[in-house]
């Protein structure tokens, strides 16, 4: 790649998240936003001309063919591995939205490519980026915490379906509800804190009171309303981790609740202190001289955004030849326990995990 003009970066997807990409990317040093392309070619124009994008692609094939080093994968979650996987052949560094695909099998899929490639593959966690979750971890990699033995994290919303009808509510395009837009985010950012530990069992259900009620909508995304609706509005699991630990989730499109004012929760509780974050703030518990002991976490008043750091991550580990936090284990562990939690919520039995990679 051309050093003085930064890596060329491709986006697929001019949709709302990538039109989020774009914004985030046009602020990082060192990458040049060199094309771009989606299946409604009229919006891919008009992102051009908003980032002055020189190249406009009639497809992802035409757009991978490009000149481009490294490429953003921001389409429907159904689309993701192909994608992904043909990016990686194609001798290209990938970002990939979450979640890395709409069952395990195809993020096995996406695995295998990667190793085969010696490209750089991350998933767009940017919930780790966060500055209070920076704090967070940074402690706990001192030891603050000791061992976290028990999490409980979710992302509740009251009246929050999005899209309905749209590719956001069909199975077969989005692989799930509430469980694989919003509970990836927070299994991803748990399992990151807890140390990254293997999941090896899970029990879950699903449920779908609002959505085939054409209830609980949200303001994300325009409904359709000659579309349907065949995923679940809350989902709640308990997994157990290869050192021992636990981890219970539980999320929601709408429910008639008030927990945690519809926002994402984690409760870190370890053998040394414990933290309560909630909607992007955070607490830090211990205990000294035999009394409770609570720090409030604040993120910095001239914050440059969660999104620039993963930016940056990325295009380091690009420069640098090295594995991203979010790696593509990463986003295998996240969907062998999202099809997990499925499969039990199907067959009313605790599922284990198959990491193996045949």
């Amino acid at each position: 790649m051309a050093e003085q003009q930064g890596i060329r970066l491709g986006i697929i997807g001019a949709g709302g998240i990538g039109n989020e990409h774009m914004k985030g990317f046009r602020a990082t040093e060192g990458v040049q936003l060199t094309a771009v392309t989606d299946v409604f070619r009229p919006l891919a124009e008009q992102r051009a001309k908003e980032y002055g994008i020189e190249l406009v692609c009639d497809s992802y094939q035409e757009l991978l063919e490009s000149d481009v080093d490294a490429v953003v994968v921001a389409v429907p979650n159904d689309l993701h591995a192909p994608i992904a996987i043909d990016a990686l052949q194609a001798g290209k560094h990938v970002l990939l939205e979450k979640p890395m695909a709409i069952d395990a099998a195809s993020a096995k899929a996406i695995v295998r490519a990667h190793r085969a490639s010696g490209k750089v593959l991350m998933l767009s966690h940017q919930q780790r980026w966060e500055a209070v979750y920076l704090q967070v971890k940074e402690q706990i990699d001192k030891g603050a915490l000791g061992h976290i033995y028990n999490t409980k994290t979710g992302w509740v919303r009251r009246k929050g379906i999005p899209g309905w009808g749209t590719w956001f509510t069909q199975k077969s395009k989005s692989g799930g509800g509430p469980l694989i837009d919003l509970g990836v985010h927070m299994l991803d950012l748990s399992l990151h804190f807890m140390g990254s530990p293997k999941p090896v069992s899970v029990f879950g259900t699903t449920y779908a009171e609002f959505g085939p009620k054409q209830r609980g909508i949200g303001d994300w995304g325009r409904p359709d309303w000659s579309g349907h609706y065949d995923v679940e509005d809350l989902a709640t699991a308990l997994i157990k981790l290869d050192n021992g630990a636990t981890l219970t989730l539980d999320v929601s499109w709408a429910a008639h609740t008030s927990i945690e004012n519809s926002g994402p929760y984690i409760y870190l509780m370890g053998t040394e202190g414990g933290a309560s974050l909630k909607n992007g703030e955070g607490m830090l518990h211990a205990e000294l001289f035999d009394r409770t002991t609570d720090v409030t976490l604040s993120k910095p008043v001239s914050d440059e955004g969660a999104r620039l750091r993963m930016n940056r991550h990325f295009v380091e580990c690009i420069r640098e030849g090295r594995e991203p936090l979010t790696s593509a284990m990463s986003g295998l562990a996240n969907s062998l326990v999202l099809e997990a939690i499925y499969e039990s919520s199907r067959t009313g039995s605790m599922i284990q995990l198959d990491w193996s990679l045949d």
